[in-house]
């Protein structure tokens, strides 16, 4: 063998070898880039339905499930809180629902798929602030008259206990109902649309 041959022989073994080295730290470098144009788990899982058991829940009480980053209210009405809400309409700002606050199946004097369950998105319609749940009827500090439902305290906005704006208040329109369904008897999904269940 002369010396020539010898060194094409090696040439192309390095030319073999460097583009296979080359290519896999090409795909090396590729799939990570790829890989972190992808939504994160924690990015899927936040806009994902929430399952929310209800079964414990005490009448009268509320629970709270976070669902796309945001609190969700899951209040379970008495008898009574129902009825109550029959004789908010005169003042309330939209009694009959009409501004696009909730999906259609919910748009009726509960503002909800049962009447013992009302499912809102804890962000007020004002400012974006966090209302506090009050269902102490009659609550002197807010008038006497008080209807139980939610109060806003950083610039006084009221909710009846269906999500409805009282007049006169900063904020402009109900509490969002998000698209929800039962599942069962005792479990609710949010965020999950009841048309599609």
């Amino acid at each position: 063998m002369s010396d020539t041959q010898v060194d094409a022989g090696k040439r192309r073994f390095l030319l073999i070898a460097t583009g296979a080295v080359g290519g896999v730290a090409a795909a090396g470098i590729a799939v990570p880039f790829v890989g972190s144009m992808l939504p994160s788990a924690k990015a899927k899982a936040a806009g994902a339905p929430v399952e929310v058991d209800v079964s414990k829940l005490e009448p009268g009480a509320q629970l709270t499930v976070e669902w796309r980053g945001k609190p969700v209210w899951v209040v379970r009405r008495t008898p009574e809180m129902v009825a109550q809400l029959e004789k908010n309409g005169e003042k309330l700002s939209d009694p009959g629902s009409e501004a696009p606050q909730q999906p259609d199946y919910c748009k009726n004097k509960t503002r909800s798929l049962k009447p013992e369950y009302l499912v809102v998105v804890g962000v007020c319609t004002h400012l974006g602030c966090s209302p506090t749940f009050r269902a102490d009827v009659g609550a002197a500090d807010l008038g006497g008259d008080w209807p139980g439902g939610y109060y806003c305290p950083c610039h006084g906005s009221r909710f009846d206990l269906a999500g409805r704006v009282f007049k006169n208040v900063p904020a402009p329109v109900n509490l969002v109902v998000p698209p929800h369904q039962f599942v069962s008897d005792t479990v609710l999904l949010v965020g999950a649309d009841a048309k599609e269940a």
